[in-house]
């Protein structure tokens, strides 16, 4: 037997660790959202505008590593709840911006609780989820932060809610 045949067994491929985690991922947040009204993508979105609002479109999708045309019918969805409004941009007409609601606004007050439903419900603190979230970097197409990078420390940053640290 050639010692290599352990390379190609299923078990031992990354790429299937992560697309089973990434589909378990959202089973963990769904009952968690249910009562917040929210799908995992929904979750994500008002995530990147409580961050920052109001946003274009094209903005919003680039944080979330969406197409425009594959995030703009959650954010109608959103819109339709009431959490977000769309509007053409004054100064560019082509550019559409989305901005939080007051409802949208108070639904980030019952949100604060999800972070402490999540680590509860996988077992482990928020530091263990950074570094999880950390080790991941490679994977989801940006960089680990680096001691003293303001650059990549800053990306690591804005994806925090999106992953971990105090928001899971």
């Amino acid at each position: 037997m050639d010692p290599r045949d352990d390379l190609l067994k299923l078990d031992n491929q990354l790429c299937f660790a992560l697309v089973t985690a990434a589909r378990n991922v959202v089973s963990i947040y769904r009952p968690v959202l249910e009562p917040l009204g929210l799908t995992h993508p929904q979750y994500l979105v008002m995530l990147a505008l409580w961050e920052h609002a109001p946003r274009s479109l094209a903005n919003l999708a680039g944080e979330l590593a969406m197409e425009p045309a594959t995030l703009s019918p959650l954010v109608k969805r959103l819109e339709a709840q009431g959490l977000v409004s769309r509007a053409r941009n004054a100064d560019d007409e082509r550019q559409l911006d989305i901005t939080i609601t007051s409802a949208g606004g108070a639904l980030r007050e019952r949100a604060l609780g999800v972070p402490e439903q999540i680590m509860a419900r996988v077992g482990m603190d928020a530091g263990e989820l950074a570094a999880l979230r950390d080790a991941l970097a490679p994977f989801a197409g940006r960089r680990p932060p680096a001691a003293g990078d303001p650059v990549a420390a800053g990306a690591s940053s804005r994806r925090a809610h999106a992953g971990t640290a105090a928001t899971p």
